[in-house]
């Protein structure tokens, strides 16, 4: 199944009102990572897809980020674009768009990636200063620092994009990226730690 630009594009434009700039009262600009996005899914289409985010939910459970699931199940068989073609810093920043769907959730993902220590910090940076989800990454390490204060992946994040200022609306709690360690089989947390 080959998706054609026109489909994706209307895809996305039927949920203008739904996405994550709206929330956060933010602009959108013209993504270079977007399009390279459009076109990895034209070649690794999925017939379970139903826009980009849905792919990219995809993407990152092959990866190892299994703390969200697609809404179906990608075919049998089905390999997503390696490492070599899309690596794992473009993959977050790619989940962390301004432009997508506002589903939080997803940024879960981003989450779990960088708690898990599967990205370069200075290359996922560089990446997302040029696609402008500063805002977003910093959100989601002050988050991540309230469960692991010294975890150096989201110490770094944090110290990089210091300059960011809070955002109007808030992404996720800090314990939709976290999972609580329980005492004894009991059902109060005696700590949390990040999903990794």
């Amino acid at each position: 199944m080959t998706l054609a630009h026109g489909t994706i594009a209307a895809m996305n434009a039927q949920a203008s009102q739904l996405i994550l700039a709206t929330r956060l009262g933010k602009t959108v600009h013209v993504s270079v990572l977007r399009y390279r996005v459009e076109a990895l899914l034209q070649q690794f289409p999925c017939s379970g897809c139903n826009c980009i985010e849905d792919w990219l939910v995809i993407v990152a459970n092959a990866r190892g980020a299994k703390v969200v699931t697609p809404p179906s199940e990608p075919p049998v068989g089905y390999t997503p674009p390696g490492k070599s073609i899309f690596t794992n810093e473009a993959l977050v920043v790619a989940i962390c768009q301004l432009n997508n769907l506002d589903r939080p959730q997803m940024l879960r993902l981003a989450a779990q990636l960088i708690s898990m220590s599967a990205v370069d910090i200075p290359a996922l940076v560089l990446e997302a200063q040029r696609e402008r989800v500063e805002p977003v990454l910093a959100e989601l390490s002050r988050q991540a620092l309230k469960v692991d204060p010294d975890h150096p992946a989201w110490r770094a994040i944090h110290t990089a994009f210091s300059d960011e200022s809070m955002l109007r609306e808030p992404l996720l709690h800090w314990t939709r990226l976290a999972e609580p360690v329980m005492k004894n089989g009991m059902y109060n947390a005696e700590s949390w730690r990040l999903v990794a």
